[in-house]
């Protein structure tokens, strides 16, 4: 892999994975707002990194939001 496109492992590690994806153009619309409900629907989860994805053919563009979160600790 090119060392420029190498990511560094975020700080704080992680222990699990969400990905959101969209190909449809309302359904991209959607997508921030989709994303904003699953975090208020888990406050348990801190989000340490995120990666955002662009691919496309002739006839679809997806776009790809994924959340890498770790199980926050209890106070």
């Amino acid at each position: 892999m090119d060392q420029k496109r190498r990511r560094k492992m975020p700080a704080n590690p992680f222990d699990g994975v969400r990905t959101f994806s969209a190909t449809m153009a309302r359904d991209r619309e959607m997508l921030g707002d989709k994303i904003t409900d699953w975090i208020k629907e888990n406050p348990h989860k801190e989000i340490v990194d995120a990666v955002v994805t662009q691919s496309s053919d002739e006839a679809f563009h997806c776009l790809a939001i994924t959340l890498f979160f770790r199980h926050a600790a209890a106070s």
